[in-house]
């Protein structure tokens, strides 16, 4: 088996049954803020769109890219098709005329001859765009696991396909921007750290419970080469970004697990795994400049930053003209109203106005009264300032995820009045009826916490709040305080109240020599 490094999470696996295609992203995602690092445009494009199967594991533009797809792909290549609870990435992958698909099923294997493929798909609100996926492959001669961006929950169920020998995981993901909030230069330093450790530990959490012998770091981290976003590259220059490197990652992960071999997953990077050997070569850059690439990395930015200005200024005169704030205020209303009244759980769990300020349009969606009006200079928890011409270029388009077009692009501002509400961004990520039924269905199922564990000298609810993981596995108390490792939240056991974000209680009570002394009052989660 032999696996092309194509930037990014992108790769090209060859094996003895076919070739797989996955997320391949040539050009900017984003509205131009994200580039491949290191730039991959001079690699064989034309070979790798040659593939016999295409697998995207989730509608994010940073592994989804119409216009490579478009250039470099056949429309009668086999489409791989994640399970997902609503069919909107099938949707995308039709309008540019992929009609192949094979429909996958969760955790059930697919045989092409002597190839044996399995995809895994997440189906959580946080996962993704509301669906993310992995792909594992095995031709008899290798096994690998593609896990890009997914937190996989059952990992024992998705291993048991078998134990892979390459391993290619997510280490520097975009979840939450510090740096675009309304907060002092040092509290944003600190959430940046505290972000970057989160998302280290759980990279070692996986890397660990998958017990590959290879693990190649990939998914990130993305070049900015807008100017007004130039300084967030990596760490930033301010040390307020929350980006670690695959050099820094590969350093750290030989110091604290050494028993794996960690390499570099760079565009032209080829591993070819044969026999129960690995070998690592690359095909695109030579050692001297990936050396460069890593230890001067702000001089090949600033290359890289000028030499695409071009591509930016051609994305930006791509965008809608922009509404007058009258008509921008009445489009949303007609779109939004409608799921608002739907969205009861999120509704409650938002509980208040939101203020987003859009070029002239200064309005407030009342989540409570599922109402968008003006804003009459209350008192908001939470506030956005967006350019217009992004929202109205949404509109246009009728982006029915937000998540996936804002505000991963960092082209706008926000604050908030105390914690994170990921209601906000469950809405927000949710602009359609199918989409906004599947989420409120999927929150009444997670008040089903009936059954309890054992962990420390407290019993508390087997799934996680957040995302149902299993505690038992990825549960931590230290001080009165659980932490599950998969997404770092915490949760203070003696009042079962989040510390993460609003809403989410946990279930706990103390437990001496078997019996309960204390307990949690609050509420099952919204």
């Amino acid at each position: 088996m032999r696996i092309t490094g194509l930037g990014h999470a992108g790769m090209f696996i060859e094996t003895t049954g076919g070739s797989i295609l996955c997320d391949p992203v040539v050009g900017s995602s984003f509205y131009g803020s994200w580039f491949v690092f290191p730039d991959n445009r001079a690699l064989d494009w034309e070979r790798f769109g040659a593939a016999d199967f295409l697998y995207i594991s989730h509608r994010h533009r940073d592994h989804f890219d119409p216009r490579a797809l478009q250039q470099y792909v056949s429309k009668d290549i086999e489409v791989l098709l994640p399970d997902y609870p609503t069919d909107d990435l099938e949707q995308d992958l039709r309008a540019l005329g992929y009609d192949n698909i094979t429909y996958t099923r969760a955790g059930e294997v697919i045989e092409r001859g002597s190839l044996k493929i399995m995809i895994t798909p997440l189906r959580a609100p946080s996962d993704g765009p509301i669906g993310d996926s992995s792909l594992s492959v095995d031709d008899g001669t290798a096994s690998i696991l593609n896990q890009n961006d997914s937190h996989p929950l059952d990992l024992e169920k998705l291993l048991s396909f078998g134990k892979p020998e390459a391993y290619f995981t997510q280490f520097s993901g975009a979840i939450w921007w510090p740096m675009v909030y309304d907060l002092p230069q040092e509290a944003k330093r600190n959430f940046a750290h505290l972000k970057r450790e989160a998302q280290h530990k759980r990279a070692m959490f996986y890397i660990e419970k998958v017990d590959a012998p290879h693990v190649f770091p990939m998914a990130g981290p993305p070049m900015f080469l807008r100017d007004e976003l130039f300084r967030y590259n990596g760490l930033g220059q301010e040390d307020d970004s929350i980006f670690t490197d695959q050099a820094q990652f590969l350093a750290r992960m030989k110091e604290e697990a050494p028993q794996y071999d960690g390499h570099y997953f760079l565009p032209g990077t080829v591993v070819t795994l044969e026999g129960g050997e690995v070998s690592v070569e690359q095909s695109l850059y030579t050692d001297a400049e990936i050396e460069r690439i890593f230890t001067d990395k702000w001089a090949y930015l600033e290359e890289q930053r000028a030499s695409r200005q071009q591509e930016i200024a051609d994305e930006v005169a791509s965008r809608s003209p922009i509404l007058p704030p009258a008509e921008m205020l009445a489009a949303l209303q007609e779109w939004w109203e409608p799921l608002l009244r739907r969205a009861r759980t999120i509704r409650t769990g938002v509980g208040g106005p939101v203020r987003f300020t859009i070029g002239d349009l200064d309005m407030v969606v009342d989540f409570p009264k599922a109402k968008l009006r003006e804003y009459a200079g209350e008192e908001t928890g939470y506030w956005f300032t967006i350019p217009a011409d992004l929202v109205s270029t949404n509109l246009a388009e009728r982006e029915i995820d937000w998540s996936n077009s804002i505000f991963l692009s960092m082209q706008f501002q926000a604050g908030r009045v105390g914690k994170f509400n990921e209601f906000i961004y469950t809405f927000l990520k949710c602009l359609s009826r199918d989409r906004i039924e599947y989420v409120e269905n999927w929150y009444a199922e997670q008040a089903d916490v009936s059954e309890d564990i054992e962990l420390a000298d407290w019993t508390v609810q087997r799934r996680c709040p957040h995302l149902r993981a299993d505690l038992s596995k990825t549960g931590k108390i230290e001080d009165g305080v659980l932490t599950c490792s998969l997404h770092d939240w915490k949760w203070d056991l003696a009042t079962g109240k989040c510390l993460t974000t609003h809403g989410h209680p946990v279930r706990a009570s103390r437990s001496v020599d078997g019996e309960i002394t204390e307990a949690a009052t609050l509420p099952a989660a919204v």
